[in-house]
C-alpha cells in the first residue's frame, strides 16, 4: 500500500526530506503523499523513514492504493530505473 498523510497533520517538515522517492510535498493545507511515487520506503530502507519521524503519527496506509511489497519494489525499481 501507498502511505497517505491525515488531516492530523502539523506541518513540522519533517517527513518530505526523508522520503528518498520524493513523494511527500507540500499540499494545500496538509503534507501530501503521490502515490505513484510512494514505495513505503521498500528499495531504500526497512521501514516507512516519514512513519518514523512523524511526530503526531499521521502517516498511514492508503486504502485507496493497496500494493503487495512485490508491487511496491516494482515501483522502486521503476522509479529507480
Amino acid at each position: 500500500m501507498a502511505l497517505m498523510i491525515t488531516d492530523e497533520c502539523i506541518n513540522c517538515d519533517v517527513c518530505e526530506p526523508e522520503c528518498p522517492n520524493s513523494a511527500i510535498t507540500q499540499g494545500d493545507e496538509i503534507y501530501v503523499i503521490d502515490p505513484s511515487k510512494c514505495t513505503e520506503c521498500v528499495g531504500h530502507y526497512d521501514t516507512p523513514q516519514c512513519v518514523e519521524v512523524c511526530p503526531v503519527d499521521c502517516i498511514i496506509t492508503d486504502p485507496a492504493h493497496t500494493e503487495s511489497k512485490e508491487q511496491l519494489q516494482a515501483k522502486y525499481e521503476k522509479l529507480s530505473g
